[in-house]
């Protein structure tokens, strides 16, 4: 085996590690909290992930930057949010009646240290890339699907592990899960090649400092309009993470569809869901050449209308296949959409803000959007499903729910058609008024730093 080889497989297990932990209770634990009464708090729990998502890796990127390699960061992050998720894990199986607040806090300081590990992920694989002369933009791709393989791989496993009734899915045993996971990175992440920190000074104002930069973006319309509807495209990113789960479960307490496979595997259902994310990876150039990123993102926008119209009109017994096809074309609606948007700011952007900008990008989606839409989801549908109705009730309670994430969705795509303008080739017109509007702002920008 070649040194780059090697290295590649080194990189592809750290990447599998690193969203196996994430993987774990992502999409179960919504399940696992109404099982124990804390159903109307789901939105708090993954609305969590974008409120700790808006500082945390900032913050813990200045330290992997300035002061702690990353690969040291990120072992240092997996020990803390490890320990954290265990004691989380502890306090569930030794609590008699499980409370909102002790477990919310210890789940909440566990996540405020993982998110920060998806970037310093991405940080110790393109400096380990770049430290070979390997091209990043050609070999990560293939390396960063076995972190999609690793989420699977968890959310199969928590899905049939454990006794007949007593599945990890539907108990406290996947935050166990995750923490294990986690210790296995806190060593691994040490294997992988040293990562630099800079030791020269920073210089500029206070703007160039806080790496702001970026918010000057809002000043171009085409960009803060961009921007605008990667927001309110964010909203429906973890509405099925927190919801589907659930709802799918919720079926086995309808005599008709008790028996049903799927209310009884909900992971392994929604698992399809990112089979269907790594195979749309591929469509992306393909799409972006032939429909530009108008196009791209309404089919993003369409395909959420389906992922939750589906979901709202099918069942796990004859209209699974509903089910089927809504975790199929959710491939479209995240990648569309997360992938997409990510490789439309590269290119609309100086190097001199890219990373910024895209620090901005996941600031509106994964930050501001998914939170008010896992908190708007966690009311709507608290609203409609009434824990003391019969289940024949509850059940259009649900349903009503999903067809509001999807009328959002379409309303959303509608106004996107009218308002959002773009012309292809663009990209280096908004790159010069960026860096004029640098020049303008004093001047402090290196036009050559990459």
């Amino acid at each position: 085996m070649t040194n780059r080889t090697n290295l590649k497989v080194r990189l592809s297990i750290l990447n599998f590690i690193e969203f196996a932990v994430w993987g774990s209770y992502l999409t179960s634990l919504g399940n696992f909290l109404f099982g124990i009464g804390l159903g109307e708090h789901i939105g708090w729990f993954y609305a969590m992930q974008g409120i700790v998502s808006l500082f945390m890796p900032s913050l813990v990127g200045i330290l992997a930057d300035r002061w702690i390699p990353a690969q040291k960061m990120l072992s240092l992050c997996h020990l803390t949010g490890g320990l954290f998720m265990a004691l989380a894990g502890v306090y569930c199986m030794t609590a008699g009646q499980i409370s909102f607040a002790p477990l919310f806090t210890l789940y909440s300081l566990s996540v405020a240290f993982f998110m920060p590990t998806i970037g310093l992920n991405n940080s110790v694989a393109f400096n380990a890339l770049g430290r070979a002369g390997m091209d990043i933009v050609k070999d990560f791709p293939p390396i960063r699907i076995f972190g999609t393989i690793g989420f699977i791989c968890a959310m199969l496993f928590v899905n049939f592990a454990g006794p007949e009734g007593a599945r990890f899915q539907t108990s406290y045993m996947q935050l166990f899960v995750s923490a294990a996971i986690s210790l296995i990175m806190v060593f691994y992440a040490l294997t992988m090649p040293d990562c630099p920190v800079s030791t020269a000074s920073v210089s500029g104002n206070w703007i160039d400092r806080l790496g702001l930069r970026a918010f000057t973006l809002f000043k171009q319309r085409k960009m803060a309009v961009f921007f605008i509807f990667s927001m309110m495209l964010g909203v429906s990113l973890q509405i099925t993470n927190g919801y589907a789960n659930p709802y799918i479960t919720f079926f086995k307490d309808i005599p008709e569809f008790a028996g049903a496979w799927a209310a009884r595997n909900a992971n392994a259902l929604i698992s399809l869901s990112q089979i269907s994310e790594t195979l749309c990876i591929l469509l992306i150039p393909f799409c972006l050449k032939k429909f530009g990123i108008k196009g791209v993102m309404l089919m993003s926008m369409l395909a959420w209308v389906l992922r939750f119209g589906l979901f709202g009109i099918g069942d796990p017994s004859s209209g699974v296949w509903m089910f089927v096809l809504s975790c199929i074309v959710y491939g479209i609606a995240f990648d569309f959409f997360n992938v997409s948007g990510g490789l439309y700011v590269d290119n609309e952007t100086s190097t001199d803000i890219r990373s910024s900008a895209q620090g901005l990008f996941m600031i509106m989606t994964n930050g501001f959007g998914a939170t008010i839409g896992t908190l708007a989801a966690m009311a709507i549908v608290n609203h409609n499903v009434v824990a003391t109705d019969s289940p024949e009730i509850q059940l259009e309670g649900w349903r009503t729910s999903w067809l509001i994430f999807a009328a959002y969705a379409l309303v959303v795509g509608i106004l996107f058609v009218f308002i959002f303008k773009d012309k292809k080739g663009n990209g280096s017109a908004s790159k010069d008024a960026v860096m004029n509007e640098s020049s303008d702002a004093g001047g402090m920008i290196e036009t050559g730093r990459q």
